[in-house]
């Protein structure tokens, strides 16, 4: 009995082990309708997104002001904002120098 039911349990196991290997064909192409939906989508993003931005800065600006009025309030000096620098594009990693060539292999070559 015991080796009828593992002689079972292996065939399930082999089956849907090559059910789990089996490849699955590509999406079909978007359509025009696919498409324009994906545009759309990418603009109400972009514009939630700077919503989203103008909303933080404000948030911030708000903070800020109510610190600043808090500190007047019990009478101790506001500290000045420090400025902050945007970050330099990566455009300093390109203009680098070119890496040096590499030394000849064969040392009496390059000896004589």
């Amino acid at each position: 009995m015991k080796r009828t039911t593992s002689i079972a349990a292996a065939a399930a196991f082999l089956l849907a082990a090559s059910f789990a290997t089996a490849k699955i064909p590509p999406p079909p192409p978007p359509t025009d309708a696919q498409k324009a939906a994906a545009e759309d989508k990418k603009k109400k993003d972009a514009e939630a997104a700077e919503k989203t931005k103008a909303a933080e800065a404000a948030a911030q600006d708000g903070a800020v002001k109510n610190y600043q009025a808090n500190m007047k309030k019990a009478g101790k000096p506001v500290p000045k904002p420090t400025p902050v620098v945007a970050a330099a594009p990566p455009a300093a990693a390109a203009a680098s120098p070119a890496p040096a060539k590499a030394p000849a292999k064969d040392d009496k070559a390059a000896k004589k």
